[in-house]
């Protein structure tokens, strides 16, 4: 008890509780106020019943002593809201040196665990320079996340928690991964455990433990999240496969197989949304997923998956001695314009090795079909990696016309000049590549008819006219109005089972057929 409370409590002036109470308001001491911050008390007249406290955000601050007590906490001298006060040097250095520890000392004022926001609160302009904290922060988290020390949420909206000194490094990891909410942060957890399996497999039934939780999660996101669960169990095997503990995963354990044909319906969203570094080990698991249906089932995805999943298809059907039903699908598809850009760069990329036997010229007249429609449709493009083969690929226009009948060529140079897909110095670098292989199609630029004879085409005007009525027609009127349609019908929800979308979709296939035999004819 302070030496000047003890007279008063001595003379019964107040009672011993209240002598306590006061004695922690006593000069020296240090409060904390909600609206003006931590703040040190310089002086107190007991008399007046009056106290001094110089806070964070106001300094000199008279109170009655009785509303002090009210409307002030007590904190420690070490506490950092008090050492802002009295210490705010030392912490701005800390802040430079040591982030991880002021971060550290902070959360351990608010007992253990404190969220992002109450973190900003305490540091932000005025241990750390407002303008500089967004890239202080960022740098923390990353130095917080290599500590161990403290684990950092992926939301803002849970807490950063203090880990208690005896954790090791590899149960730190492991219990981010049980703090994990969102399947995405699951994902990010375990790859981090990924990156140290020596070190959790290290800690005898560490690994088991990761693995029960990665279980369960997967099992409920097996409907729900078909990707992440994938994802999950992917990670799993491989963890256990790099650290030789098999054993680890239990008998029961949801497997990859049974993931896969719990997606059926849906299989090339759902693989789309998965790391391309998992996609080889996801692909292997078809055959026992789908018995002999499995070539089938992995074709069908064949035209709408990533690049790498391209790539990782052709290697898994060539292991199996499965090419020929490759090509045979790839043939049908070219035939129907009902492959994918991904699925066309890859063929462009392997015309001389895995994709020779189905590279010919009809390849390009689907590329460039596919290169319209995705700039005609409203949404994010999805052909620009195919786009930028076509380009920085000298010898693939060469390549596509190689063997090409003239007229097919023709047809293919008159379609590449009406394309909307390119910009027109990028069209007009195309079709220089197309004349230098084919010279004959030089007067589709220059205007020189130079096939004068037997092979003229000759109309009636009415004809003509008709024909270039329907063409403005549809250029001008019934083609944009079909991508209005296709941006209204977007918006009403699951493209799945959306019969707006699939109609306005089909009809634009329509009229974009109908635009080629006009351009071909006129």
């Amino acid at each position: 008890m302070h030496p000047d409370v003890a007279k008063l409590v001595e003379a019964g002036r107040v009672s011993a509780p209240v002598g306590e109470k006061l004695s922690k308001i006593a000069p020296g001491s240090y409060r904390i106020h909600k609206g003006f911050g931590g703040g040190v008390v310089t002086e107190w007249d007991l008399f007046n019943g009056k106290v001094t406290i110089d806070f964070e955000k106001e300094k000199g601050k008279v109170m009655g002593l009785k509303l002090a007590l009210e409307k002030t906490e007590a904190v420690e001298e070490n506490d950092v809201r008090a050492q802002k006060v009295s210490q705010l040097g030392e912490l701005k250095e800390l802040a430079e040196k040591d982030p991880v520890e002021l971060v550290a000392r902070t959360i351990e004022t608010r007992g253990a665990n404190m969220t992002m926001d109450q973190l900003d609160a305490e540091l932000c302009g005025s241990v750390v320079e407002e303008s500089g904290y967004k890239k202080w922060w960022e740098k923390t988290k990353k130095a917080l996340r290599e500590s161990k020390r403290v684990s950092v949420p992926t939301k803002r909206t849970d807490p950063l928690v203090l880990r208690d000194e005896s954790t090791g490094p590899g149960e730190a990891l492991v219990d981010d991964l049980d703090q994990a909410r969102s399947p995405k942060a699951r994902v990010k957890a375990l790859e981090a455990i990924q990156r140290e399996a020596p070190l959790v497999a290290a800690t005898e039934g560490l690994l088991a433990r990761a693995f029960e939780i990665v279980n369960d999660a997967a099992l409920k996101l097996m409907k729900l999240a078909p990707a992440q669960s994938l994802e999950l169990i992917a990670l799993r095997d491989e963890i256990a496969q790099e650290t030789k503990q098999d054993d680890a995963i239990s008998v029961d354990a949801p497997k990859l197989a049974e993931v896969l044909q719990v997606a059926d319906g849906n299989l090339s969203e759902d693989l789309n949304h998965v790391a391309a570094a998992r996609l080889k080990r996801i692909l292997e698991a078809f055959p026992p997923a789908f018995g002999d249906d499995w070539v089938g089932k992995v074709l069908s995805v064949f035209g709408k998956i990533s690049s790498r999943g391209v790539s990782e298809i052709a290697k898994l059907l060539g292991e199996k001695d499965e090419t020929k039903a490759l090509n045979d699908h790839i043939k049908v598809a070219l035939s129907r314009h009902a492959l994918g850009p991904d699925s066309l760069a890859w063929i462009c990329r392997e015309r001389k090795k895995l994709a020779e036997e189905v590279f010919d010229g009809s390849v390009g007249s689907v590329i460039l079909t596919v290169l319209e429609q995705d700039s005609l449709d409203d949404g994010p493009r999805r052909s620009g990696r195919l786009g930028n083969l076509l380009l920085d690929d000298k010898e693939l226009i060469a390549d596509i016309l190689d063997g090409m009948e003239l007229n097919d060529v023709r047809n293919f140079a008159r379609k590449l000049l009406a394309s909307p897909a390119f910009p027109d110095l990028d069209r007009k670098s195309l079709m220089a590549r197309v004349i230098k292989k084919v010279p004959e199609t030089q007067e589709m630029v220059s205007g020189e008819n130079q096939a004068k004879g037997d092979d003229t085409l000759l109309v009636s005007y009415e004809s003509l006219d008709r024909r270039k009525a329907e063409y403005e027609e549809l250029v001008n009127k019934r083609i944009p109005a079909n991508v209005k349609e296709i941006s209204t019908a977007r918006a009403h929800g699951d493209l799945r089972e959306n019969f707006e979308y699939h109609a306005a979709k089909q009809m634009q296939s329509v009229l974009n057929s109908r635009k080629n035999d006009l351009e071909r004819d006129l």
